[in-house]
C-alpha cells in the first residue's frame, strides 16, 4: 500500500473527539428530536391496551391467567410496566437531551437576530421573488415616511446617500420566538411528567360500606410509587365509606340497558388526625382532593355479608366478602377463608350474581342485569389447611387448594351451595353458612402527582407558540427612492420596492400589490400599483 493511500485513509478517519462531536450533532438535530418524539408516542401505545401493574394489578393477573404463554414474554420486555421500563425511559431521556441540545443553540441565534439590523437591499430588485416600481411627485423624505407608516411595527432602518434613500425593514421575529416557545414547552411537559413519575405515588384500595381507610402503606391493596418517593411521606388523611350508590339503565327496551348511569360514594373524611370529620360525595371524574393526594372512584361492586358457624353453633366467621366483577353484568367471583373453623379450616370459592336467572337445568347460573334485583351466591366448599400459618402472604381473592380437599355431596359430586339474602344452608360435618345481607364496595384510587401543573402550563403555552410559529410571516421589505427628471422637466421620485419571505409563500406577489397600493395611497396617489409590479 502506497504512502499516499495510507494518508488518505487516515484523513478519512474520525478521531474519537471528532466522532463524539459528530454523534452529538446527530443527536441534537431537529430531525432526530422529531424522530424520538414519534418513537415515544409509538412506545406509549402498548400501555393503552395492555393492562399496567401500576394502574390495575388485578387485570394483569387476569391477563396471565388467560394468556399463560404470551404473558411471561410480555412481562420480560416490560409491557406490563411500559412507562417505567428501561427502554421507555431511555427514549424519554434521549428526547429531552435532543430537545435541549436543539433549543440552546437556537436561542443564541435568535438573540443575535434580535440585536441585528435589517440587511441592506440587493442591487437588482428584479431578481427578488416579488418587486415593483412607480413614480411619484412626492419627495424622497415623504416616500420614506410613507413607507414607515405602511410597514407599521417592523424594524426599520433608513440609509441616505447621494443617489437617494433606502429603507430596510424586517418583521416576523415572533415566528421564531413561537417556535422556540413550542419546543421549550415540550421540554417543560417532559420535565413535569418526569417529576410526577419520580416523586408521585398511586395506589388502590377496596372499601366496603361501613368500613374506612387510613392512608398508610399497609392498607393498600395495590401500591406503586416513583423511585424518589418515601412511603413515610404519605399524607395522614383517612375516610370512611358511608354509602355506595350505583344506578344502571333499567329499561330493557333501550340499547343502554344495564349500562352504568351513576356511581357515587358518600364518604366522611379527615385530612389530619384530630380534624373534624367532613362529608363528601365522590363521583366518577369528581375526586376528593386532599393535601398530598386525590381520591378517585374508578369502580364498585358487591360485598355480601356471610356468617359461618361451626358444629357447636359458634360463629367462626362473619364479614363482608368482596366479590370482584368479571364483566359488565357484574357476575363476580370471590373467596371465603375460615381459618378459625373446627376441627379443620374451611374455604369457599364461587360466584355472585346480582340478578340471577335459572338456566334450562333449573340452576341459577347467569345474571341478566348488573343491579341487585335477585342477588344470589353460588359456592363450593373445601376443607384442610388454608396455608395461612406458613407466614407467606396470600391474596384474599385466591384460594390456595394445595393442602385442601373439595367437599362432595351424597352423590359424590362437588357440593353446591346456593344462597339468597337471609338464607342459610347446613354444612357437612355440622355448622351452617348464611347470606346475612348485601353491601356494596367501592374501589378507590389514591394518587399524588407532584408538578401536575407543569404539563398543563407547558401544553397551553406550547399551543400559543405553535399558533405564532404558523401564523406569523417573517418578511424583509426594501424601498429605494431616488430623484429623477421627467419628460416635462418636472422633478419626480422613482420608487422601487422588493419583498422577500424568509418562509416561502405563494401569496407574496399579491401581498406586494397590496403594499404598493397602500404606499401610493399614503402618498396621495390614485394610480393602481398592480400596473407597476414587475
Amino acid at each position: 500500500m502506497s504512502e499516499r493511500t495510507k494518508r488518505q485513509q487516515r484523513a478519512s478517519e474520525l478521531a474519537p473527539r471528532e466522532f463524539l462531536r459528530w454523534m452529538w450533532r446527530q443527536l441534537t438535530s431537529m430531525r432526530t428530536a422529531l424522530f424520538l418524539l414519534l418513537l415515544l408516542a409509538v412506545a406509549a401505545i402498548p400501555g393503552s391496551f395492555i393492562p399496567q401493574r401500576g394502574v390495575d394489578a388485578r387485570a394483569v393477573q387476569i391477563f396471565f391467567t388467560d394468556h399463560p404463554t404470551l404473558a411471561p414474554i410480555l412481562d420480560a420486555i416490560g409491557m406490563f410496566s411500559v412507562y417505567s421500563s428501561p427502554w421507555f425511559s431511555a427514549i424519554y431521556l434521549l428526547l429531552m437531551i435532543s430537545l435541549v441540545g436543539c433549543i440552546i443553540p437556537r436561542i443564541g441565534v435568535y438573540a443575535r437576530a434580535l440585536r441585528s439590523r435589517p440587511p441592506r437591499a440587493p442591487r437588482n430588485f428584479a431578481r427578488m421573488p416579488a418587486s415593483g416600481s412607480f413614480t411619484t411627485t412626492a419627495s424622497v423624505d415623504e416616500v420614506m415616511q410613507a413607507g414607515r407608516c405602511v410597514l407599521g411595527r417592523a424594524r426599520i432602518d433608513v440609509v441616505d446617500d447621494d443617489a437617494g434613500s433606502e429603507l430596510r425593514a424586517e418583521k416576523g421575529f415572533l415566528r421564531e420566538l413561537g417556535n422556540l416557545v413550542f419546543h421549550v414547552s415540550i421540554v417543560v411537559v417532559l420535565i413535569g411528567v418526569a417529576i410526577g413519575a419520580l416523586w408521585g405515588y398511586r395506589g388502590s384500595v377496596i372499601v366496603t360500606e361501613g368500613n374506612g381507610f387510613s392512608n398508610t402503606l399497609s392498607q393498600y391493596n395495590e401500591f406503586d410509587s416513583g423511585p424518589l418517593f418515601d412511603p413515610e411521606d404519605l399524607p395522614p388523611f383517612s375516610f370512611r365509606l358511608d354509602r355506595m350508590i350505583a344506578e344502571f339503565h333499567a329499561d330493557p327496551e333501550q340499547p343502554q340497558y344495564g349500562a352504568p348511569k351513576m356511581f357515587r360514594a358518600d364518604v366522611t373524611y379527615t385530612e389530619r388526625p384530630g380534624d373534624e370529620p367532613t362529608p363528601y360525595e365522590i363521583f366518577v371524574n369528581h375526586p376528593l382532593s386532599l393535601d398530598g393526594g386525590e381520591v378517585f372512584l374508578p369502580g364498585q361492586g358487591y360485598a355480601p355479608v356471610v356468617r359461618v358457624t361451626d358444629a357447636d353453633g359458634e360463629v367462626v366467621f362473619e364479614d363482608a366478602v368482596v366479590f370482584l366483577p368479571e364483566d359488565g353484568s357484574y357476575r363476580s367471583s370471590g373467596v371465603i377463608k375460615v381459618p378459625d373453623a373446627q376441627p379443620t379450616q374451611l374455604g369457599f370459592q364461587g360466584f355472585f350474581l346480582p340478578t340471577a336467572v335459572s338456566t334450562g337445568e333449573g340452576q341459577a347460573s347467569e345474571t341478566i342485569y348488573p343491579g341487585a334485583v335477585n342477588p344470589l351466591i353460588g359456592l363450593r366448599m373445601w376443607t384442610g389447611d388454608l396455608g395461612l400459618d406458613d407466614g407467606e402472604p396470600q391474596s384474599v381473592y385466591v384460594l390456595e387448594k394445595d393442602g385442601m380437599q373439595e367437599v362432595l355431596d351424597e352423590d359424590g359430586e362437588p357440593l353446591n351451595i346456593s344462597l339468597s339474602p337471609g338464607q342459610s344452608q347446613a354444612l357437612p360435618g355440622g355448622g351452617t353458612i348464611e347470606f346475612v345481607e348485601l353491601r356494596r364496595f367501592a374501589r378507590f384510587q389514591i394518587a399524588s402527582t407532584p408538578g401536575v401543573m407543569l404539563p398543563l402550563v407547558g401544553v397551553s403555552v406550547g399551543v400559543v407558540g405553535l399558533i405564532a410559529s404558523l401564523m406569523v410571516r417573517p418578511r424583509r421589505t426594501w424601498i429605494r427612492a431616488k430623484v429623477t427628471t421627467g419628460d416635462d422637466g418636472r422633478s419626480l421620485t422613482v420608487v422601487d420596492v422588493a419583498a422577500l419571505d424568509r418562509v416561502p409563500r405563494d401569496e407574496l406577489p399579491d401581498d406586494l400589490d397590496e403594499f404598493l397600493a397602500s404606499l401610493r395611497e399614503e402618498l396621495g396617489e390614485t394610480t393602481s400599483a398592480q400596473e407597476n409590479r414587475t
